[in-house]
């Protein structure tokens, strides 16, 4: 039987590589998107983006036939607790990410995710108890000067790209825990399922206070902001296609790309200022990810079948 076409001679899969680097891609452009909402607060945003995300999510089940899973996971008490808290994290993680976007603090977002790998590796030896290789111990080092230079040299505490990195660790921690008990889609309906009513009391009170921009007076931002709750839950369906056949060292190499886009964005688009001091801090971190790249590069040779 001839090889699936699908199979590059590296071994890695043609149509994963194109799905991660897609998922990629659109999260890199997501502040273009999120910009045409300035005029709406970070918190309304996030709650239209969890309402109609798990509006998708609730009409695609059963057309996907995941409908069962979905039931499934609500019955067993321990992953839908962890799925519920995951959902907490990934709201804070997305408002403060729609914040710094509104905000025009688009590199300090980027910044964030650049940062988070760091995290992840610093998590994984706290909480789980992992034993650092020397690149990794490389990495955290140069992670802390960069935020250093930036607290001392730069004059201020890089709270978005801190609250970015860590929010995000906290929730990867915690979906490593359900690991594949729990698909894409079904744990991403729980997730907004425990967002949703925190959402919904909150679009409530801006109502009732006539303080809401997203209404139905606005048809356009209206439009965006129900866009964005299926957006979110496609791109998260991308990924998982991406997630369940590359090797999760080389999906990590890829993850690389959407800072990347968002400082491209922040700088030639939306024109935030890039002082030496606040390039010397990007610059102490992408040291640090050349540790961690190279880290995985020698896992991946060293995983890789010998002919």
């Amino acid at each position: 039987m001839s090889a699936p076409i699908s199979a590059k001679p590296d071994g890695i899969d043609r149509t994963g590589f194109a799905l991660g680097l897609g998922a990629y891609l659109m999260w890199g452009g997501f502040p273009l998107f999120f910009a045409l909402l300035a005029s709406v607060g970070a918190l309304e945003i996030v709650a239209h983006r969890a309402i109609w995300g798990l509006v998708f999510c609730l009409a695609a089940l059963p057309v996907l036939g995941r409908w069962r899973e979905f039931v499934a996971i609500l019955r067993d008490r321990r992953i839908a607790s962890a799925l519920f808290l995951a959902g907490l994290l990934v709201a804070a993680n997305w408002t403060i990410y729609v914040y710094g976007v509104t905000s025009g603090r688009t590199l300090d977002a980027a910044l964030g995710y650049f940062i988070n790998p760091i995290v992840t590796v610093i998590l994984a030896v706290l909480v789980l108890g992992e034993r650092l290789r020397p690149l990794q111990w490389g990495a955290i080092i140069f992670g802390a000067l960069a935020v250093i230079v930036l607290i001392v040299a730069y004059g201020e505490v890089p709270y978005i790209a801190l609250g970015l990195a860590a929010s995000f660790g906290l929730y990867s921690l915690v979906k490593k825990q359900v690991g594949p008990k729990a698909g894409p889609l079904p744990g991403m309906a729980v997730e907004t399922m425990a967002i949703v009513p925190l959402a919904a009391v909150y679009l409530g009170y801006l109502a009732a206070t006539e303080s809401i921009w997203g209404g139905l007076d606005r048809p356009g931002i209206f439009a965006l902001l129900v866009i964005s709750g299926p957006l979110t839950a496609i791109v998260l369906m991308i990924f998982a296609g991406a997630a369940r056949r590359l090797p999760l060292a080389f999906l990590g190499l890829l993850q690389y790309i959407t800072p990347a886009i968002q400082m491209g964005i922040g700088v030639a688009v939306f024109h935030e200022p890039l002082p030496p001091e606040r390039l010397a801090g990007f610059a102490l971190v992408w040291i640090a990810i050349s540790l961690l790249i190279a880290d995985s590069l020698s896992r991946l040779r060293r995983r890789a079948p010998r002919r």
